[in-house]
């Protein structure tokens, strides 16, 4: 029998799904931990360490590439999930309290710190505001959603789904277009070509975006209330992707067996694309290159396109293969990670510009960020959040102090 145990019952949790959901906002974390030591982070970062790494660097990159398409792939499959399990306006009730709740609440007092700790950084010789970010007080609809931009685009995700359902069931009352959606996209997804089929709407976005490099990956909207077309179109797809996956689960079994294939692919157009990056960054000021900026980019689109979806499935593999069985550490981490990611970007940052100055060595630098952050964090998690009114806002239910039973189907964020 598959390890994908998750393709049982609904009552059942589906405890590789929670732990990639889970993994990918930790992710986060540890992504924005290494923003300072990247050689280019003078260009999207607001403080620069003495010692920059190559390797982190590439380290960056590499979680860039996947995390946020694999995040809403999840919040998609989770998505129509809780909405056939609770109906329209349960869904609707769920995702106020556990979605614009914490955005409404967690953006004041996660952007105030953010805000202290950049002016406190613009007092050094290697810190300070990103060049080209927006004015304070911001200008609507420009206005600095941070690293919270990913509820922003979540919700606007979750109306154009209850829309477009409506209007598909108005339009569909036989369920023969249902029906014909289905066995295509399950064609598609049997072919092993599905990545690059997914990838082309991404990489036409990418390739008409004359301002494009890699190293940004997906635009994201975190400086604007209005989302931009890449975010639409690259997110808007892996969400899309998600709620059809959970329409036919048996398709993740494809994903679990070639985990392999995907994870090798995928490393080696995350080199690739790496590479290319170095180039295109240094491009400009590079009067001699044997080929022009446009054909680089175009290039770079071809490849990084697949990247994001060939790594996604790689990662989404590597859970069903090896992470179906109920763990307690994985379930305690997969509740714990929205919290965290909610309120860790100013504790990272802060520790960032403690430790930009010191003559240390950056894996000693970037581990005693993380040494330092995730205990704490952790701890006001499992005192704070887990057994409190919090948590049952964020998680959708308070956790009970004993073992928590292995058949429970609410999660952090999209569940």
């Amino acid at each position: 029998m598959s390890r994908l145990t998750a393709v049982t019952p609904a009552s059942e949790r589906m405890h590789a799904l929670d732990a990639v959901r889970g993994f990918a906002l930790l992710l986060g974390i540890v992504l924005h931990a290494t923003l300072s030591f990247v050689p280019a982070s003078a260009q999207f970062w607001f403080v620069r360490d003495t010692h920059p790494s190559l390797l982190l660097g590439l380290l960056s990159f590499t979680i860039h590439v996947f995390r946020m398409t694999a995040f809403f792939l999840m919040a998609g499959f989770f998505a129509r999930m809780s909405f056939h399990r609770r109906g329209t306006w349960g869904f609707v009730s769920d995702r106020l309290q556990r979605i614009v709740l914490p955005l409404a609440v967690g953006w004041p007092i996660v952007f105030t710190p953010m805000a202290l700790v950049v002016i406190w950084a613009s007092y050094l010789p290697n810190g300070g505001p990103i060049h080209g970010m927006r004015n304070w007080p911001p200008l609507l609809p420009n206005f600095p959603l941070t690293h919270l931009w990913f509820l922003y685009v979540l919700l606007e995700l979750y109306v154009a789904m209850l829309l477009l359902w409506g209007v598909i069931v108005w339009l569909d009352a036989s369920g023969a277009l249902r029906t014909l959606l289905d066995r295509l996209f399950a064609g598609i997804m049997r072919n092993p070509l599905a990545p690059l089929v997914l990838a082309i709407p991404i990489g036409i976005a990418f390739s008409l975006d004359q301002r494009w490099v890699n190293a940004m990956g997906v635009r994201t909207p975190d400086q604007s209330l209005i989302t931009n077309a890449q975010a639409w179109i690259g997110f808007g797809t892996a969400f899309g992707v998600g709620w059809l996956l959970h329409r036919q689960v048996d398709l993740l079994r494809l994903l679990e067996r070639r985990w392999l294939p995907h994870l090798l692919l995928a490393v080696v157009l995350i080199l690739i694309s790496f590479v290319l990056s170095g180039v295109m960054l240094s491009a400009p000021g590079t009067p001699k290159l044997p080929f022009s900026f446009a054909t680089l980019r175009l290039v770079s689109a071809i490849l990084y396109a697949p990247a994001i979806w060939i790594s996604t499935f790689a990662v989404l593999g590597l859970a069903l293969r090896f992470m179906s069985g109920f763990s307690p550490t994985r379930r305690y981490l997969a509740d714990a990670s929205y919290w965290l990611y909610l309120i860790h970007m100013p504790i990272v940052m802060a520790l960032q510009v403690a430790v930009s100055q010191l003559d240390w060595s950056w894996p000693i630098k970037f581990a005693t960020i993380l040494v330092v952050a995730l205990p704490p964090m952790l701890a006001s998690y499992h005192l704070l959040v887990r057994f409190t009114v919090i948590g049952a806002v964020l998680n959708g239910r308070h956790a009970p102090r004993e073992a928590v039973p292995a058949a429970e189907v609410a999660g952090p964020v999209a569940s």
